[in-house]
Formats: structure tokens, C-alpha cells, sequence
């Protein structure tokens, strides 16, 4: 019997399957990326749609618009407000008031919404509604002009780390600077503005050294800080001349809340794992697929929510692309854990890094960003001992994930080893000349016989499992119990 050839010419069958199997899958893989590409298309053109400016008016009835700041200043507010002032620029709109009751927040936010208040050239108002601390009486005190509501207050701006304790020299230097600049700018005495944010500071009549300066509604008014009192929102409109006018309260749109969700420092960590974990199952599977497209997808929602909240500028995103062409080399160019690979993922962690904190981060947020990219590594760890631990034995993903790999010289395997089928008892469901199918239990196996042609329903053992040739022998009455393989 010449099983040889007829052995050789069924293996280069299988070999030509494979061959165009795998360009089927290079197929599949490039029209996923396609559609991939179309439907973050259309997010960003949502998101772009969803942020257009709307018409704040037809007619050119006196019109003002009202800007809430409230709650802890941070990097998501800054574009909000920012979009506002535009908004109310480009559609000609007589005032904005800045409606403020905050504590304060981070001083790097209130720089940006700072800068878009002094280059509009709308008039700009602020109303303190109860309270304007820290970076939010910064605010108050750069408008063109400032209105306190009865029993408010305004100051208390020595700058502070995460953890409540008062900044380096360096940073309160700044920020007493900024407020002597604002009081120069609004005309009243630049050591208020200082005392401020600096203990230190001893204005006579006003504050001693060694107390922070906060000031009362009366105070503020009596050392022309603030230009005047208004019981209400209709007394300031009264006081700015605009009595009777249209008012459009500006709302954070969907867009902007999707951005504050992804840039809030609990979902960070998730979307760091999500996006490397999904890369790291492309890495297993030979093509690219739903994971890789989840990856990237995670990856870009991190990286391009910090990019709209001006936390990573195009430095981290250059690093970020350094770190992801160092990987891409290491798994596609020089397989294997080597320097390009470690160098990489250093590259891409120190890009998530950076883009946690802002433009001037205390030593506190450098450490709780630490700390949170250290939870997505301990989560992608996890994950990814899962996947490589159980994932590949699962029946169910059997097939999607490979479970061993070859040198170049020993070539390339179609299926992964199936050790546990040796010593199998099935029965062929097709005639096996020399190859076929067979089942055994609930499977149905690719076989080879190693002997004479064998007809359907004979009873077969495997003898050997190598990859996805798996050789049996007919099972005869004389030898079922022996152990003869």
C-alpha cells in the first residue's frame, strides 16, 4: 500500500487550506479595521456635531449669558466654560456672567479659563453666588467686573497638594504673583490680592501677618475689590445696565460630560487595562480582530479625553507613538521580550503618566498617578494570566487563541497539540482513506489511519496526537482490553 504519497499529498492539501484560510483572515482583518476606522469616524463626528454652537438668538433683542461655575474647579470644567465665552462671542451676545460658587480646585484649570475670560472681547461679569475660594476667587477677581452677593465671600487662595498641605515656595510665589496682577488690573491695592494667598503678607487696617485674607461681601466692596453688592441675579443685570434682558444659562452637553467621565481618575485605570489587555490578546491570536479593535478604541478614549482637557499635549502623544512603534517592532519585526519591547511599554507608561497630572503637578498627584498606573498593570497582570492560564483549554474559544508556537525550522502549527486525545476509543463517521473523520465522546476528530483503508462506523484508537494529524489504529474484538497501541 503507497500511503506515503497519498500521506504527503493530503498534507499539502491541508497545507494549501491553511494557506488560503489565512488569507481569508488577512481579509477579514483589514475590512474590521475599516469599519473600525468608519465608526470612530462617526463618534467624532458626533462629538464634534454635539459641540457645535447653537444660536443663542434670531433677533438682536439685548441678550446675556450665564455661565454656572460650581462645584471643585478641575481640567473638564476649563473647555465648558471656554466654549461658552466663545459661544456667546460668535453670536454677539452683550455679556457673559460667570455665576460662581465654588471652593476652588486645581489652579492649572483656573489659568485656562483665566486666559479665555481676558481675550474675549464680550464684557465678562462675576457674581459671587455664597463663595469664590482659592483658584475660584482667581476667577472671580480676572472678570471685568465683580458683584458679591449679600453674605459671601472671596479669597483664601494659598495653593495646596492633594493631601491639604500647603505647596512648595516656588508655587505660592506664582500664585501670589497672579493675584497682585489681577488687583493692578482691577485697581485696587496688589498687597490684598497678595494676602490672599500668602499668610505672610501684613496689609495694615486689612489683615496681620500670619492670617489668610478672606473677605465678606462689605469688606470685598469697602476695599474696592469688589465693585459692588446685588441682593440677585436681576440686581446685577440692573447693575450692569442689561435690566430686562434675555438671559441663556449655558449646560455642559453630552460631549463634554462623556469627556469629564473619561478623564475622572477612577476610570483611567480601566481604560489603561481594557486597552493593553486587548492588545495583549491580539498579540495571541494571528489576526486583528474585536479585542485589538476594543484596545485601541479603550487607548484612544484615555489619551483623547486628557488631550481635549489639555492634561497630555502633543508631547505625551509623541511619546505615546514612540512607546506603541517600539511595541508593534518588538511583536511583528523581532518576536520576543527584548529592548524594544521593554522600551516601549516604559514609553507608553510614562505617556499615561503625564497625562494623569497637569502642567504644574505637585509631588502628591505625581504619586497618586502613580499609583492609579499601577492598579491598570496589577489589572492587565491578572487578566492576563487568566487569558494565558485557562483560555486556551477552553472548548468554547478552542480555536481563537494559540496554544503553542514553533521555531522557523520546525514551521508552523495549524491546531494546538491535543495530548489528553492519546489513547481515545471512537467510532469513524466516514470512511478513512487513509484520512477522515471520527468521533470521539462529543468531538469530531480529523484522522488518519496508520494502517489498511478503514470503512464508516469502525471502531478506532488514537495513537498519536502531533498538532492536528492525529493517527489511530482499528480497535478489533481480540485487543479492546489489551493496553497494544
Amino acid at each position: 500500500m503507497a500511503t506515503g504519497p497519498v500521506l504527503a499529498l493530503a498534507g499539502a492539501r491541508e497545507q494549501l487550506d491553511d494557506m488560503n484560510a489565512i488569507r481569508l483572515a488577512r481579509f477579514a482583518s483589514i475590512r474590521t479595521a475599516a469599519w473600525g476606522a468608519l465608526a470612530v469616524a462617526g463618534i467624532a463626528g458626533l462629538v464634534v456635531g454635539a459641540a457645535a454652537p447653537p444660536a443663542l438668538s434670531q433677533d438682536r433683542q439685548t441678550t446675556v449669558v450665564r455661565v454656572p461655575v460650581t462645584g471643585t474647579i478641575e481640567l473638564g470644567l476649563a473647555p465648558f466654560i471656554g466654549r461658552a465665552i466663545h459661544e456667546a462671542e460668535e453670536q454677539g451676545a452683550d455679556a457673559v456672567v460667570l455665576d460662581i460658587d465654588t471652593p476652588g480646585g486645581r489652579i492649572d484649570a483656573a489659568w485656562e479659563i483665566i486666559d479665555d475670560v481676558r481675550e474675549t472681547e464680550v464684557p465678562v461679569y462675576a457674581y459671587v453666588n455664597r463663595r469664590a475660594l482659592s483658584a475660584g476667587a482667581m476667577i472671580a477677581l480676572a472678570a471685568d467686573r465683580l458683584y458679591m452677593r449679600p453674605g459671601s465671600t472671596l479669597g483664601a487662595a494659598t495653593p495646596v497638594d492633594g493631601q491639604g498641605t500647603k505647596a512648595s515656595e516656588k508655587m505660592v510665589s506664582a500664585m501670589r504673583s497672579e493675584f497682585r496682577a489681577l488687583a493692578e488690573e482691577r485697581g485696587f491695592n496688589p498687597q490684598i490680592g497678595a494676602a490672599m494667598v500668602d499668610e505672610r503678607i501684613d496689609v495694615p487696617g486689612v489683615v496681620a501677618a500670619g492670617e489668610l485674607l478672606t473677605l465678606t461681601t462689605n469688606e470685598a466692596t469697602e476695599l474696592g475689590v469688589a465693585t459692588g453688592e446685588v441682593d440677585d441675579y436681576d440686581a446685577l443685570l440692573a447693575a450692569i445696565g442689561l435690566d430686562g434682558a434675555a438671559t441663556v444659562v449655558m449646560h455642559t452637553n453630552w460631549a463634554e460630560g462623556i469627556v469629564r467621565f473619561l478623564s475622572n481618575p477612577i476610570v483611567a485605570p480601566f481604560l489603561l487595562s481594557f486597552g493593553f489587555l486587548g492588545l495583549l490578546i491580539e498579540i495571541k491570536t494571528p489576526t486583528f480582530g474585536l479585542a485589538g479593535g476594543l484596545g485601541l478604541l479603550s487607548l484612544a478614549a484615555f489619551f483623547g479625553a486628557r488631550y481635549m482637557v489639555s492634561l497630555a499635549g502633543m508631547e505625551e502623544l509623541l511619546l505615546l507613538g514612540v512607546g506603541v512603534v517600539l511595541i508593534a517592532a518588538e511583536v511583528l519585526v523581532i518576536p520576543g521580550v527584548g529592548l524594544a519591547g521593554v522600551a516601549g511599554t516604559l514609553a507608553v507608561l510614562a505617556s499615561a503618566t503625564l497625562s494623569m497630572v497637569g502642567s504644574y503637578p505637585s509631588m502628591a498627584e505625581v504619586i497618586s498617578s502613580l499609583g492609579f498606573i499601577a492598579v491598570a498593570v496589577l489589572l492587565v497582570a491578572v487578566f492576563a494570566f487568566a487569558l494565558v492560564r485557562h483560555l486556551p483549554y477552553s472548548r468554547s474559544l478552542r480555536g481563537i487563541l494559540l496554544s503553542s508556537t514553533t521555531s522557523r525550522e520546525e514551521g508552523y502549527l495549524s491546531a494546538p497539540e491535543r495530548p489528553d486525545l492519546i489513547g481515545a476509543v471512537g467510532t469513524t463517521i466516514t470512511a478513512l482513506r487513509p484520512s477522515g473523520t471520527a468521533t470521539f465522546g462529543d468531538e469530531r476528530i480529523d484522522v488518519v489511519t496508520e494502517g489498511p483503508f478503514l470503512d464508516a462506523g469502525v471502531p478506532v484508537k488514537i495513537l498519536r496526537a502531533d498538532g492536528y494529524r492525529h493517527v489511530v489504529r482499528e480497535v478489533r474484538a481480540d485487543n479492546q482490553g489489551s493496553d497494544e497501541t
